[in-house]
């Protein structure tokens, strides 16, 4: 079995076809084609199941993907040590950052990271935190940013914490309003963040659990957008206090949203038991540095 099958397996299913796959791997798709039915040919059975334009796995499929998803990760954690005892001078920071609050939170990290560590590249992915959680899983990514995870193959470190802001047009009364819960909002089109965002589903349990599920008026990944189709009146948009403040307007009102389990809790995530890189281990003590009390690199 090799891990260049097991590779096209997993990201086929990850992506749900076949040629978004073989944009992941820099590959056809006959190659990527090919590759699956080699290892379907070396395990005797189908791994994938194709339902019109999407691709699932079949029964034995959902038994072999969380095994090749190991295997895979394993073979990363083996390859960055090798790397390590050899003494390589050079290395590769393998990081995941969300598109929101990454300029004001990391900009200043990774510059920092650069200026200490001349010889570590870094290989930044940028999506939505749950697709980052599944990259690190998978062992592409070594470290991401996320939402506080609260899965028991994660480990975790805090990096800042911040209360959700509902961003209203100002002539809304509720704009005016110091605190505002989510079912004061529900006869309010929402404006969240596109699919695979964390907030997301911070919003949408808080919906949940007061019974309603919110009328949706716009999704985007840009925080900026956001807030100007709510500076609009086309809805609320929830973001993070911090991405609030420097944009505020005499046209938009920011209630703290006062909802229980909404916290916005940044965190580092890494996998549980993995070796982690001499690159990884110092992004996770210069962040640790960053968030202590009284930092210099607020």
């Amino acid at each position: 079995m090799e891990f260049r099958t097991l590779r096209a397996f997993v990201e086929v299913v990850r992506q749900q076809g076949f040629s978004h796959a073989a944009k992941v791997v820099f590959a056809t798709q006959s190659t990527v084609s090919k590759a699956v039915k080699q290892l379907e040919d070396e395990i005797g059975a189908p791994l994938l199941d194709r339902i019109g334009h999407r691709t699932r796995p079949t029964p034995l499929g959902e038994v072999v993907y969380p095994r090749a998803v190991k295997l895979l990760a394993d073979r990363a954690d083996l390859l960055a040590e090798i790397d390590e005892v050899r003494g390589l001078k050079r290395g590769t920071l393998r990081l995941g950052l969300p598109p929101v609050a990454s300029s004001s939170i990391f900009g200043p990290l990774v510059a920092r990271f650069r200026a200490l560590y001349p010889g570590l590249e870094i290989k930044l992915t940028e999506h939505g935190g749950d697709e980052l959680t599944n990259l690190v899983r998978s062992g592409d990514l070594e470290l991401a940013a996320s939402l506080m995870p609260g899965f028991d193959d994660l480990d975790w470190q805090d990096v800042r914490r911040e209360p959700l802001v509902a961003v209203l047009r100002a002539d809304n009364p509720l704009a005016r309003a110091g605190a505002v819960d989510i079912n004061a909002l529900r006869d309010i089109p929402f404006l969240l963040f596109s699919e695979g965002f964390g907030i997301n589903r911070l919003i949408l349990a808080a919906c949940g659990r007061h019974g309603f599920e919110p009328e949706v008026a716009a999704r985007s990944s840009q925080v900026d957008f956001l807030l100007e189709l709510a500076a609009e009146g086309l809805g609320v948009a929830f973001v993070p206090r911090m991405l609030a403040e420097p944009v505020l307007r005499a046209g938009l009102g920011t209630p703290i949203l006062a909802e229980a389990e909404t916290e916005w809790r940044l965190t580092m995530i890494w996998r549980r038991g993995a070796y982690l890189s001499h690159a990884a281990r110092a992004w996770l003590d210069l962040v640790a540095a960053s968030s202590a009390p009284n930092s210099n690199f607020d």
